[in-house]
């Protein structure tokens, strides 16, 4: 592991030398004493990790050289150390971005000790995250992130290499099951904003009271309840991506609150005044035909052209051919190595029947199919006997146990709910019911929801 290197910028040989000894006692630092600010700036190629800085050097102050460090390198945190004590400059130095601002005194080398150790872990815990993100977005290449070898398919990733090379919006289309927010990961993670927040948002699972402060954030005492601050989602996301989920099912008044802060780049917390500035992309994905939707008015025609940006179309697993099996072995395979088996092969009968299959439910339809046959073959060969498709495509006979009324109910509309893609204004519709109580049966923990 390289040493941790620490710049120290002072004109008093002296009280450098000082510093430089208590530091050097930590074996993991390697100190570097300057004299003046000019020589430290003509060695920031050298990547420190921390700089102390003298606030009165022979060839300039403190904020004059703060300020050409920032420039080079804003993530480099910089310690002024000073003999006066000036509130006033102090607050303009922290202004300005330095981590700290210390007086000298008796105690001043203690002080910076402990200093440069919350440094030093902040910087380590940095640099694993910035290597966890590497590996994530070599986890989502494109290539591993949609299994298929399809026209369609190809087609796809031609979309995804140009969407992930911009800033630019993206929205995906395509049924329940298709993959859009494996897609939408794909191109965050192979792009510039990798490093930066994913937040996904699934618009439809939150109640329609409370999107407004999910989204934006609210301040304390904004309404009944709220006792502090929320960062919302779209804060969370500043400097990344947020991917909106089922953008169609968003109200139309919340549509224009939502418009207005995409056009602004910036948004005000509900019950403060407060203006936040934003710098997000948007990758947005729907099951419906969001053109339709506005020739039907349930989606604002100016959103609608904010949020559309580059259309990606995801295929259904029945347009693409010969990648169902390849998904099949896929998925069977990655089973096995998850549950330590041996992993068998696909029966020519079993692939025939899956080609011959029109998979409502896509991708993750045909996953849930082959976990439950690897689990039901044999060990060493997966039989079409082994594919059960009615076991996908029918609900279960809800009166094989005895239950409650409420069990009853809350099985009948957590199976839609996975059906519909957890889509409650869908569900409630399919079953005729109020969505406040699926929304309430969520609230309580009787129904499940994704994170």
């Amino acid at each position: 592991m390289e040493n941790f290197k620490i710049f120290v910028v002072e004109d008093d040989a002296w009280y450098g030398e000082l510093l430089e000894y208590h530091l050097s006692m930590n074996p993991d630092y390697a100190v570097q004493k300057f004299l003046n600010g000019k020589d430290c700036i003509g060695h920031l190629t050298e990547s420190p990790d921390l700089i102390t800085l003298d606030y009165s050097l022979p060839d300039g102050n403190g904020l004059d050289f703060l300020k050409k460090i920032k420039q080079y390198d804003p993530d480099i945190p910089v310690i002024i150390i000073s003999g006066q004590d000036n509130i006033n400059t102090a607050v303009d130095l922290l202004r300005h971005g330095a981590y700290d601002y210390l007086i000298k005194d008796e105690n001043t080398k203690d002080r910076l000790w402990n200093m440069v150790m919350r440094i030093k872990e902040n910087t380590s815990l940095k640099k694993q995250v910035d290597v966890l993100k590497d590996e994530l977005g070599k986890k989502y290449d494109f290539s591993k992130t949609i299994i298929g070898n399809s026209l369609a398919i190809r087609k796809i990733f031609s979309m995804m290499e140009k969407a992930s090379q911009t800033n630019i919006n993206v929205s995906i289309t395509g049924e329940t099951g298709t993959g859009k927010e494996l897609v939408a990961k794909a191109i965050h993670y192979n792009g510039e904003r990798k490093k930066k927040p994913f937040v996904a948002v699934n618009m439809a699972a939150i109640p329609k009271d409370l999107i407004e402060s999910e989204l934006f954030g609210h301040e304390r005492g904004s309404f009944t309840g709220s006792t502090g601050r929320k960062i919302g989602l779209f804060e969370q996301a500043n400097g990344g991506t947020i991917f909106l989920d089922e953008i169609a099912e968003l109200d139309l008044n919340l549509q224009s609150k939502l418009l207005r802060v995409l056009q602004e780049r910036e948004l005000t917390r509900v019950g403060g005044e407060e203006k936040v500035k934003l710098d997000v992309r948007v990758i947005v994905a729907t099951h419906k035909n969001l053109k339709e939707e506005v020739a039907l008015k349930n989606f604002r025609e100016d959103l609608y052209y904010r949020v559309i940006g580059l259309p990606i179309e995801l295929p259904a697993l029945r347009e693409r051919g010969s990648d169902v099996l390849l998904l099949a072995k896929y998925f069977v395979e990655d089973f096995c190595k998850s549950n330590n088996l041996s992993i068998p092969s696909i029966h020519a009968d079993t692939q025939e029947k899956l080609l011959g299959y029109h998979f409502p439910g896509n991708v993750r339809e045909l996953k849930a199919l082959m976990d439950v046959a690897t689990v039901m073959c044999n060990g060493k060969e997966i039989t079409a006997d082994d594919v059960n498709l009615s076991a996908t495509a029918k609900q279960q006979n809800l009166i094989s146990e005895e239950k409650t009324l409420r069990a009853y109910t809350q099985d009948i509309i957590q199976h839609f709910l996975r059906k519909y893609d957890h889509n409650v204004v869908r569900v409630a519709d399919k079953l005729d019911i109020g969505k406040s109580t699926i929304y309430k049966m969520i609230q309580n923990k009787e129904l499940e929801m994704p994170n």
